[in-house]
């Protein structure tokens, strides 16, 4: 990963509690997410906090697209068994990507068109991930094998 692609990932990272609390937020007022809303602040902060968690693993250069269908496909499969309609998980994972690219914008960090460059990077990765993520959770859930 280059420089800025590195210190992107540890934005996030140092970002991760304000991270998941925002996303909380929209997830609990998003009408296509109510199943959500009947979990404690506990269960859903734990769930939100766990995609950003091991963001710079999932943005490693060794995270492998087995890696993410390993956990995601689980990860759909629990969600099914709990009752979640799949479309609920999916914009859950939607609007943890967008919050992202919300902290980034937020917090200015592309100052240059080099630093913009750099960042395309971060951005494709971020979005083969969190691609890889809702098409491995739909997966799980339906149970495909």
């Amino acid at each position: 990963m280059r420089s800025l692609s590195i210190n992107l990932v540890r934005l996030i990272e140092r970002n991760t509690d304000k991270l998941t609390r925002r996303v909380m937020e929209d997830i609990k007022k998003h009408p296509g997410a109510g199943t959500y809303r009947n979990l404690d602040e506990a269960q859903l902060y734990k769930r939100v906090f766990e995609v950003y968690h091991q963001f710079n693993h999932w943005m490693s250069d060794e995270t492998t697209k087995e890696d993410i269908e390993r956990v995601y496909r689980i990860l759909g499969k629990q969600r099914q068994e709990e009752g979640f309609a799949l479309s609920e998980v999916i914009q859950a994972l939607i609007i943890a990507r967008r919050h992202i690219w919300l902290l980034v914008d937020s917090e200015s960090f592309l100052d240059t068109a080099l630093d913009l460059h750099n960042a395309i990077d971060l951005v494709n990765r971020s979005i083969l991930f969190f691609d890889r993520a809702i098409y491995f959770t739909a997966v799980g859930y339906e149970k495909m094998d």
